[in-house]
């Protein structure tokens, strides 16, 4: 049986090849809704396909877009990247998803990999300094915006939220609750870099008891991202005798480690022990007690990245695009923190 072409499409639609591109490819040109009611029709009875090969050779641009996130099994990746796929998928394209497993070389592995395939663009939730991924994306001359991160190795476009600004209300908020300190579980890596959202985090924490006029010595711990090893850490920090009152963690899945630890000690959350989170994962609503955190417009971020990517103007030399596209954090403030609750003891 003969493949059906765009020709036999148009030839039983009454139009010319070009309108049943418009169709299919929504444009770039309008049709007017009885010609495209014609041409699906045509479609739809000769059972035609489009060759997206095909056109992708003619292109040289596929519907696929490229995203590389460090670790999608942490809930707020996976919320980042279900909400990419869903911007994505309202402007007719798919997305490929590749894990950098916090690895250099696998960060680079998904670039090649991804801008080989041709993809119309390409979002990286970078995983660090990022200096070779910088290289790779120069040498394709790749369209590519940055999500969450921006190092500063990368001069692209970047869609990112006020960190500092968000971890500064959630460690207020809990010296406002009378607690003579607040203990930050930070990240993993104590090098300062300018991009990273853990360590603008707690930049923000620091900032927030300096301007309370707390001492910040020997307040601040590396804790891995997951809540697993963050669990046993805290297990040790809240078995000492001069344990803190209030904890304020760089990511959600920290702050679901340290409830969980708590309750094993018995501790009460938060008569004995107040805890703040970082990214408002929807796990944060059902823990027990539910976590304050700080939240963001993520939709809206994922939203603002998939048009800035798809923007055929985005590399233009001399473009009036804005560089940076900061969105707002917000306090969300549930039991965890105090609130709602007795007087703390």
């Amino acid at each position: 049986m003969a493949r059906v072409t765009r020709d036999d499409v148009a030839r039983l639609a009454g139009t010319s090849t070009a309108v049943v591109s418009y169709v299919i490819n929504n444009g770039p040109r309008p049709v007017a809704p009885a010609t495209r009611e014609r041409v699906l029709a045509a479609i739809k009875e000769l059972g035609y396909r489009p060759d997206r090969v095909a056109q992708a050779m003619a292109s040289r641009r596929t519907d696929l877009i490229g995203l590389i996130v460090p670790d999608a099994r942490q809930p707020f990746f996976a919320e980042l990247a279900h909400a990419v796929e869903q911007a994505a998928a309202e402007r007719g394209k798919m997305v490929l998803v590749g894990n950098s497993d916090y690895l250099d070389e696998r960060e680079v592995h998904y670039l090649r990999a991804f801008l080989g395939m041709r993809v119309s663009g390409l979002i990286l939730i970078s995983q660090g300094p990022s200096e070779h991924a910088a290289v790779e994306i120069d040498a394709w001359d790749a369209r590519v915006v940055l999500l969450h991160r921006r190092p500063e190795a990368i001069d692209d476009v970047a869609v990112v939220l006020d960190d500092v600004g968000g971890a500064q209300l959630a460690t207020r908020h809990l010296l406002e609750h009378g607690h003579e300190y607040v203990v930050c579980l930070g990240g993993i890596d104590s090098t300062p870099e300018s991009g990273d959202p853990v360590t603008d985090h707690v930049e923000g924490w620091s900032r927030a008891m300096e301007e309370a006029g707390r001492s910040l010595e020997g307040r601040l711990f590396q804790a891995p991202y997951n809540r697993y090893d963050t669990y046993r850490l805290a297990l040790e920090l809240l078995s000492r005798p001069d344990r803190p009152t209030a904890v304020f963690c760089a990511t959600d899945d920290q702050a679901i480690g340290v409830l969980r630890a708590a309750r094993e000690l018995g501790l009460d959350v938060p008569q004995d022990l107040a805890v703040a989170g970082f990214d408002d994962v929807k796990e944060a609503a059902l823990t027990d007690p539910p976590l304050t955190t700080v939240g963001s417009d993520r939709e809206g971020m994922a939203k603002a990245a998939v048009e800035l990517v798809l923007d055929d103007g985005l590399r233009v030399a001399g473009s009036r695009r804005q560089r940076v596209r900061q969105f707002p954090a917000g306090l969300v403030v549930r039991r965890s923190c105090g609130c709602g609750e007795p007087p703390k003891r």
